[in-house]
């Protein structure tokens, strides 16, 4: 048994995390980690949004929004019979990536990635990039 407790798994929904979130149940599954949580980041609303849409309705477009990019890494994880906490969060990716990584004492984030490099990649913008700028565990990115 590994000293790793706690996983997170950075999810959206794509094809891409679903294979990210089959890759840390195996681990798991295989006794390398005792817990997975899946995370998803939604997009902080701001400006004339903000100004016409009152704060309920944003939290509960969050929240659904999340629930739907979860949806898939939950079915997945009750099929393959492990338990798995979900978290909701908002914000930039790898801040709130890195804060989730300390608030449940993650030892490392597996999540999947579109396979973007070069210059692609650096036009895109990279969530994956991103997140290890900011996080300070092992990160395991899957494609």
């Amino acid at each position: 048994m590994s000293d790793i407790k706690a996983m997170l798994v950075a999810v959206d929904g794509s094809p891409n995390s679903d294979r990210a979130v089959r890759h840390a149940l195996d681990m798991v599954k295989g006794g390398l980690a005792t817990e997975v949580h899946f995370l998803n980041v939604q997009p902080n609303l701001r400006g004339a949004i903000a100004t016409f849409v009152n704060r309920e309705q944003i939290e509960s477009y969050h929240r659904d929004e999340g629930n739907k990019a979860l949806a898939s890494a939950v079915e997945l994880a009750a099929k393959a019979s492990v338990a798995a906490h979900v978290h909701i969060g908002v914000g930039r990716q790898g801040e709130v990536v890195r804060d989730f990584v300390k608030k449940i004492g993650a030892k490392m984030v597996v999540m999947g990635t579109r396979g973007h490099t070069g210059l692609s990649g650096v036009l895109l913008g990279s969530v994956a990039q991103d997140v290890i700028a900011h996080v300070d565990v092992p990160v395991t990115l899957v494609k």
